[in-house]
């Protein structure tokens, strides 16, 4: 373990009568607390006809809640300090918030008021369904956003291919009861999890959570297993004077040993300035001004996402050379990429170590992903742990798939 991590203390779970999984990171050295609340909805479930009924229930939900009303939440929130975030996405949606540690209780208990006594108001449904348009709107000048949708959409097969942010039809069709009722179907502590890191005794911690969670209840529906579509090449036209590519492929499933080898040997490939594709691809021929590749996981599956942003006239160059450096890791790495990629992932683990944010987060994904919590002396252990031999016999018996493409821009 490298000497820079900072101690850990045991980490403490809970499970509710609800359901609810409840894990906890501490920090004793923290006067803050951070909370993410992992919701099992997104919009892999849901409904035909609605698509982005998720990402309306995730706003509309953060707008009053128990006997408060919108404006009043907020300020609650001020009140106590609180800092809050959080997203939909295709499997969970989450709520986050940091706060002192001092006023834990009633902060936790603001928070769980948005999922166990949400207003659902109909005076604030339009303005939550519009923002869901104006997201999925805005699209069409974010124009790398708009190329992962499309990979991810060809890369499944499966409703995991479904864009997070819905579509004009479905949210369109969106009514104040729909959602309501679609909230009732899918807002439920069953598939939950609350990541906690930071100060604070876990007993009074167990207490607060207990108190302002136990009464959640609600439906729950099944994510459908991530099943991957036939590998192809696709073309999205869009008016630009540059071309995004994006490519994407299966990758080891998160938990597995394979996983963290091949967290190595990607960080070979797309880890720093230094890395194959950056001075293959851009330093030394030029062709993008963008360039990386990073694993991704659902439940179940993993896979990578590779990017390059470059023009139209350097586009069939910049992808050749992008494919050949992924069939040239089959031939493996040296000992020094080996060194340096270990170097880097570390020092991520250690960056990231120190934020009680990222920690609460990397939790609650932990639990949805793998099942369990990781520690971070767990994950600095794993990658030490990746010898030269061992990448090197994984990429030969492993070698990278072809991928799916996709290109958007003025032509394919």
């Amino acid at each position: 373990m490298p000497a820079e991590l900072a101690p850990e203390g045991a980490i403490q779970e809970l499970t509710l009568a609800n359901g609810l999984r409840v894990v906890y990171a501490p920090m004793p050295w923290l006067p803050t607390l951070s909370a993410t609340l992992s919701l099992p909805f997104g919009s892999a479930t849901d409904p035909v006809g609605q698509e982005g009924s998720a990402n309306v229930v995730h706003e509309w939900l953060q707008r009053g809640a128990g006997a408060l009303g919108s404006r009043a939440y907020s300020d609650a929130l001020l009140d106590l300090g609180v800092r809050r975030g959080g997203g939909s996405g295709r499997e969970a949606a989450s709520l986050s918030a940091a706060f002192l540690e001092s006023v834990a209780a009633p902060a936790l208990e603001l928070l769980a008021s948005s999922v166990t006594q949400p207003h659902f108001a109909a005076g604030e449904f339009e303005a939550s369904r519009e923002l869901a348009v104006q997201e999925l709107e805005s699209l069409q000048d974010a124009p790398t956003q708009r190329l992962f949708e499309a990979l991810q959409e060809q890369m499944f097969a499966s409703p995991q291919r479904r864009s997070s942010f819905g579509t004009s039809a479905g949210l369109r069709a969106l009514t104040p009861g729909s959602v309501r009722a679609d909230a009732a179907r899918r807002l439920g502590p069953e598939g939950a999890i609350l990541g906690l890191a930071g100060g604070g005794e876990w007993a009074e911690l167990e207490e607060a959570v207990t108190r302002a969670f136990g009464s959640w209840s609600g439906g729950s529906v099944p994510v459908p297993p991530a099943e991957l579509a036939p590998v192809g090449r696709h073309h999205v036209n869009a008016e630009s004077s540059q071309v995004q590519i994006g490519l994407a492929y299966p990758s080891p499933a998160p938990g597995t040993d394979d996983m963290y080898v091949y967290l190595v040997a990607l960080e070979v490939l797309s880890g720093s300035m230094g890395a194959r594709l950056f001075t293959e691809v851009r330093e030394k021929r030029g062709l993008v001004y963008s360039v990386s590749a990073f694993y991704r996981a659902v439940r179940g599956r993993g896979y990578t996402l590779g990017y390059a942003g470059t023009t139209s006239e350097r586009a069939a160059e910049t992808l050749d050379v992008f494919l050949a450096e992924l069939r040239r890791l089959a031939e493996g790495v040296t000992a020094a990429e080996l060194e340096r990629a270990r170097t880097g992932l570390l020092a991520s683990i250690v960056m990231a170590g120190e934020s009680s944010g990222s920690t609460a987060g990397r939790l609650a994904n932990d639990l949805v992903l793998f099942g369990r919590p990781r520690t971070l002396t767990e994950i600095a252990s794993h990658i030490e742990g990746v010898t030269l031999q061992g990448v090197n016999d994984y990429l030969a018996a492993n070698p990278i798939p072809e991928p799916t493409v996709v290109t958007l821009g003025p032509k394919a």
